[in-house]
């Protein structure tokens, strides 16, 4: 009669995971959507959609998402496999692996940086996985 079935992963699109300002996270984070944060995360991050780091944001540890724009702060390793918006108020520090790559005039880019256009899909242990040449 009720019928409850799992909303398959195209009813998700569209859906933001929000940590809002003032929120610590000790720990990891993995999200099959978008993610904005306003807080503060101090482990790793793996999402197969959009991260959104606002400016009262910051990450320390790893990342692996889809695309991201970065306002606030981010020290560690990020992977994004197709672009990264770096905004005008944003610290990086670290390394960056992305496929496109736009920083805003101001922004504090104190990286190592390689784009690579075959960093296609996040692998299950939440490192990119790259497409064979042949």
């Amino acid at each position: 009669m009720f019928d409850k079935r799992t909303k398959p992963y195209t009813d998700l699109l569209g859906k933001t995971n929000r940590i809002v300002e003032g929120t610590v996270i000790n720990g990891n984070l993995v999200s099959p959507t978008d993610i904005r944060l306003d807080g503060q995360l101090i482990g790793n991050l793996q999402s197969k959609g959009k991260l959104v780091i606002g400016p009262t944001g910051s990450i320390k540890g790893d990342v692996v998402c889809k695309n991201a724009d970065i306002e606030g702060h981010f020290e560690g390793i990020i992977h994004v496999q197709e672009v990264l918006n770096v905004k005008s108020k944003a610290h990086i520090k670290g390394d960056v692996v992305c496929g496109k790559l736009s920083v805003e005039p101001g922004a504090e880019f104190s990286a190592t940086c390689a784009m690579k256009s075959q960093v296609k899909n996040i692998a299950a242990d939440g490192r990119p996985e790259q497409e064979k040449t042949a």
